[in-house]
Formats: structure tokens, C-alpha cells, sequence
């Protein structure tokens, strides 16, 4: 009998007690143990299984349980470490719904996620302690004020440390802290606009309980994003970070290919072609890993498509590609053409807090829009989009920088594949003229955000940029990847002659054979721009 497959569930014991569908992570507790870091962070995209391998850890140590039995048959309890079940107590703050419009509303939010913990050790100390002392009377004055609803950030900022503290005392042993979705409240304060009031809050909230505690044992945070060392985070030294560049922990987060494997044939599907061309792709550490989110809702539908894009907005992505300079733009557009790139990207500091094209390439690469094949050196990285999910996605980006929804894209290339020069210069032109703020008034605006909208077609069309062909270097070339459709070149011209330069585009393209080198049919397009106006002429040869 197959087992409920543990969608939208990302608490451990719940997926352990209910007997769903479970890949054995546990070793990721064997581990944290032998890492003996004071304070860690791992950085993954979203969706890929932090929270419950969070809550895994939490379920392991915490003293106040009995786990045994959800960690029954599991690799950890094979292993020497299997005697510190139930052994430590245990601070766990998930800010993965942290995501308000307003300072009061984030506050309150994280407040609430903090009163859950005083609320559990309220219970566990139950009076048997002295209040007098100032960790217990510090802990008592912060939990009325969180129970009272009243955000005060001074106190709020020590909640956590104080928690360790009077935590610390009671046990006489030192907790772990967990933190899931560190980044997460950051990420909302930036897109909505008040982030910078909140600067000297997140220092202090973080600073205070992770920053030479001696009541702490180890702490381990999760997020999209490193650590920010230039500022929030400026006066901790004492951070290990596990980027989705590091060995460590690379196997833990998404599934590898036999874990899919098994994942797909308990459900009756197979890994094939178009599983890995959708799902796979990344590369953690040297690890290749496939998007667990969207295999599990695959083995649960049979059905092959984006599950993974629609979890988020994406706001701070979105945003940040339309806002980038020109230099990131270039990058962008070969990116979206080719499918991979060469770019200078810095992963060591937020975006959050340095916002340069270098960071917004280091976002795109946590985020898991984007997986490295390698690096020259410590700042040019070899980046590809890493399947055809995230491709989507990508359309989607390209689609938004002109206003125009992603369908429309689809429908413009559906047309031009079908031949239908009317039906898709209709759509080009409504881009055109949806965009023009896009423009510079000059021929290669027009052709990097043509090459943008090919995204499109990555999977059906090689596309080329400037390559030479026959007797010089053609704009675009598309060169079909599947039988029954046409090899495309492009060229564009810009001036107010449109009709006369639509003309001589394609003459451009014939008389210097810029199709040479393509087998088969091949649809040649001289596109003529003039601000919002556009014309087009085209001919097929047969090559």
C-alpha cells in the first residue's frame, strides 16, 4: 500500500506519526554533532526541505520529549550519536511566515513566534524556580509583555538571549538554537519599504542571542541568504556558512538521483527525460539535486509541470532584474539566450544590504534560480539556469520587465513558428510599444530584449547571439533543436525609415547568408524599429 505522500507538511513528527512518505535525512544530525559549530547557517532555496530538516533536529534533541519512536528504524539510531536522543533542551523560531506590510505588523509577527517558545518553557519551569534571579525575572518580564501583545523592540531584541539564560539555569545544561527562515522578516522589510528603520533592531535581535553566549551550546540558522557581515550582522565572528557552494550538508537538502528514483517507482512513474529536464539540475556542493517540492507533488499528480514557481512571489527577484544597470542587463540577456553564462557574482554578502549586480547575481544563485558549474576564481562563476521549471520562471521575469504577461510571449513564438508574420508582429508590437522605457532609441535595445523573450523557446531553439554565419555575424540565430520546425535568423535595424529598413534587414540577411550552416528549411526575419513603430519582412529558403 503506498503511503500519503507529506505535501505542505514540513513538520517531522508529523510526517513520522501519521506514517507518510519519508526520505531518511537523519544523518544531517550526525553531522551538526561532529561539526562542533558554535553558530551555523545553511543557505538553500526555498522549498527544499529546511524547515523539516529543522524540525528534525528539534525533535531529536529536545529534552521534554520522548522521540523514540518517530526516529525508529532510522539511520541515526545506527550510529554512536543515537544515545543524545532527547538529551538537550531546545530554542526553535521558524520566520518563514514573517512576511508583513508594516513595522508594527513584522514585529508583532516575530513576537508571536517568540512567545510560542516562552510559552513552552513557562510551562516547562512551572514555578519551580527563583524568581528573584535575574535571568527568571528578566524571562517573566519579557513573556508578559508578549503575552499582552505589546511590541516593545528593546525588549524583543533580548527575548531570545534571555531565553537562553534562564533555559541555561534550569537545565544546567546548555540549549540549542534554531533558527528557521532567518532572513525571511528582512526580505519582507525590504520589499515593503521600511527596512532601513529596522536595521538596528535585526542587529541587536540576532546579535544578542547568537554573539559570545556562554549559555549556548550551538545554534544553526536556515535561510535564503549568508549572513550580512557588513552591517546587521557586523560584529559576529563566530559564524560557520554553508553556501549551496559547500560540501557540507549537500546531500541533505533536496533528493539525489536514487532518492528520486525511489521516490518516482513507489508511485508507479519513472525517471526519465522529462522528469530530469524539468526538476534536475542543481548542483549543491558538488552534489546533483533534484527540487523535492515539485517531484513529490509530481509523484502525487502524474502530472509534468511548474510546481515549484508558484510558491512565491519572488518579489525581491522580480524587482531587483528590472531596477539592475546595463552591465547586468548584457549578462542577463546571454544568460537567457544561451541558458548559461559567465558572471562576476558575490555570495559572501546579502542583497538585502548591498544592492550591486554582483549581489544580485549571488541572490540568483541562493535562491536556486541559477546553479554554478564552476568559478575561474573567487568572483567569476559559471551560472546556468538549472531545468526547465526555473526556465519558466524566467519567462515570466522577461515577460513582466515589458508589462506584458507570459502567455503573451508564449502566443507571440507560437505564431511566428506557425508563420503567422501578422499575428505575431500584432503581439511584438503591443511589447513594443508596453516596454518603450526599456529602450535606449538604439538597435541593440532591441535585440537584447528579443533575445529576453527567446527564454521562450530554450529547449526547442539553440539560440545565438552575433555569431558568424556566411559572410559576417547575424543579430540572432535560432537554430531548431526538433525536426518539423524551422531554423530562425533575425536582424534588426533602427531608424525612421521602418519600411525601407525592414527591407534591407532581410537583404542584409540573404546576401550575406547568414543561414549558412543550417540544414533544412529557414524562416530569415529583417525586424525595423523607430521608438513605438515596427515593421517586418521575411522569407524562407530552403538551405
Amino acid at each position: 500500500m503506498r503511503k500519503t505522500l507529506p505535501i505542505g507538511i514540513d513538520s517531522f513528527s508529523k510526517i513520522r506519526e501519521t506514517d507518510r512518505y519519508y526520505v531518511d535525512k537523519t544523518l544531517f544530525i550526525r553531522d551538526f554533532i561532529e561539526t562542533g559549530d558554535e553558530v551555523s547557517l545553511i543557505t538553500r532555496p526555498r522549498r527544499f526541505g529546511k524547515t523539516l530538516g529543522m524540525t528534525m533536529l528539534r525533535e531529536f534533541f529536545d529534552i521534554t520529549k520522548d522521540s523514540s519512536a518517530i526516529f525508529d528504524r532510522l539511520a541515526i539510531m545506527d550510529t554512536e550519536y543515537a544515545d543524545q536522543i532527547n538529551s538537550r533542551p531546545v530554542i526553535f523560531l521558524t520566520f518563514k511566515d514573517c512576511k508583513e506590510s508594516t513595522i508594527n505588523s513584522l514585529l508583532f509577527s516575530i513576537s508571536f513566534v517568540v512567545l510560542g517558545e516562552y510559552e513552552k518553557y513557562r510551562l516547562v519551569f512551572n514555578g519551580n524556580v527563583d524568581a528573584t534571579k535575574a535571568c527568571y525575572r528578566t524571562f517573566y518580564m519579557i513573556y508578559d509583555s508578549l503575552i499582552e501583545r505589546k511590541v516593545d523592540q528593546d525588549l524583543l531584541k533580548i527575548s531570545i538571549a534571555t531565553l537562553e539564560m534562564a533555559i541555561s539555569e534550569y537545565y544546567n545544561t546548555k540549549p540549542i538554537l534554531l533558527i528557521d527562515e532567518y532572513d525571511q522578516p528582512m526580505m519582507s522589510s525590504v520589499e515593503h519599504g521600511y527596512h532601513g528603520k529596522l536595521k538596528d533592531f535585526f542587529a541587536g535581535f540576532y546579535g544578542s542571542a547568537l554573539k559570545g553566549q556562554d549559555c549556548l551550546h550551538q545554534a544553526l540558522l536556515t535561510g535564503i541568504q549568508r549572513i550580512v557581515k557588513e552591517s546587521v550582522f557586523s560584529q559576529l565572528n563566530n559564524i560557520t556558512v554553508y553556501t549551496v557552494l559547500d560540501k557540507q550538508y549537500s546531500e541533505y537538502f533536496g533528493l539525489t538521483h536514487d532518492e528520486t528514483e525511489d521516490l518516482l517507482a513507489c508511485y508507479g512513474l519513472a525517471l526519465d527525460d522529462g522528469v530530469k529536464q524539468k526538476y534536475n539540475g542543481y548542483v549543491f556542493g558538488g552534489t546533483e539535486m533534484y527540487n523535492p517540492w515539485s517531484l513529490l507533488c509530481y509523484a502525487d499528480t502524474g502530472i509534468l509541470k511548474n510546481y515549484w514557481i508558484n510558491t512565491s512571489t519572488n518579489y525581491l527577484i522580480h524587482d531587483s532584474i528590472r531596477d539592475a544597470d546595463w552591465l547586468f542587463r548584457e549578462d542577463f540577456d546571454r544568460l537567457i539566450s544561451e541558458g548559461s553564462a559567465r558572471v562576476a557574482a558575490n555570495l559572501e554578502v546579502s542583497f538585502i544590504e548591498l544592492r550591486q549586480r554582483y549581489t544580485l547575481w549571488g541572490l540568483l544563485i541562493n535562491t536556486g534560480y541559477l546553479t554554478v558549474d564552476g568559478h575561474a576564481d573567487d568572483l567569476y562563476y559559471d551560472v546556468r539556469i538549472p531545468n526547465g521549471e526555473v526556465r519558466s520562471e524566467f519567462a515570466i521575469i522577461v515577460a513582466n520587465q515589458g508589462n506584458l504577461r507570459s502567455e503573451g510571449l508564449y502566443e507571440m513564438f507560437r505564431r511566428l513558428l506557425d508563420r503567422d508574420m501578422e499575428g505575431f508582429m500584432k503581439i511584438y508590437r503591443e511589447l513594443v510599444i508596453s516596454c518603450t522605457s526599456y529602450f535606449d532609441a538604439k538597435e541593440k535595445a532591441y535585440h537584447m530584449l528579443f533575445l529576453g523573450m527567446c527564454i521562450t523557446l530554450v529547449g526547442l531553439y539553440k539560440i545565438k547571439s552575433n555569431i558568424e554565419a556566411g559572410y559576417g555575424r547575424s543579430d540572432i540565430t535560432m537554430e531548431s533543436l526538433t525536426e518539423g520546425r524551422p531554423h530562425i535568423v533575425i536582424e534588426f535595424k533602427q531608424g525612421e525609415d521602418i519600411e525601407g529598413l525592414k527591407d534591407e534587414a532581410l537583404r542584409q540577411i540573404l546576401d550575406n547568408r547568414y543561414y549558412s550552416g543550417l540544414d533544412g528549411e529557414v524562416l530569415c526575419i529583417g525586424i525595423a524599429h523607430d521608438k513605438k513603430r515596427c515593421a517586418v519582412a521575411h522569407e524562407t529558403v530552403v538551405n
